[in-house]
């Protein structure tokens, strides 16, 4: 999320961080406009899709897979309106987007439609280009 604070702030918008409280690993970035404090997990991944036009999803840890995948499974369950998720470094994304393909659409646990729901990026550009194929102003 500091990236896109950060992006925000030296392109002269406003931004929103969404801060999680952990016995460690994370503290607050300094560059979001607004910061919103959760305790709790599944309260800040409610307010992450409520409000999201789209996800742009950088290399991470489990706590970036678990938003990622609630995103997909909300997403491919119609729980809530489709947004573009798009994941970014197809080098990083490679090997999970090919378990996907070759154990999960395989094993038909989803169909071949579900490999729509995400977008593979290397370029800030073309996750731009989708987000404004896909947003309605």
């Amino acid at each position: 999320m500091e990236a896109a604070n950060k992006g925000a702030a030296e392109g002269g918008g406003k931004s929103v961080g969404l801060h999680i409280h952990l016995p460690r690993e994370q503290k607050p970035n300094n560059y979001a406009n607004i910061r919103l404090d959760f305790n709790y997990f599944f309260i800040r991944k409610v307010m992450f899709v409520k409000y999201a036009v789209a996800y742009v999803i950088l290399p991470g840890g489990f706590g970036t897979l678990d938003e990622l995948f609630e995103a997909l499974t909300l997403i491919q369950t119609k729980r809530i309106r489709s947004f573009p998720v798009i994941l970014m470094d197809s080098r990083y994304w490679k090997g999970l987007v090919d378990w996907i393909k070759t154990t999960l659409l395989k094993s038909k646990f989803i169909s071949p439609q579900d490999l729509d729901i995400f977008h593979l990026v290397d370029k800030p550009e073309e996750a731009v280009s989708i987000i404004k194929g896909r947003v309605i102003v």
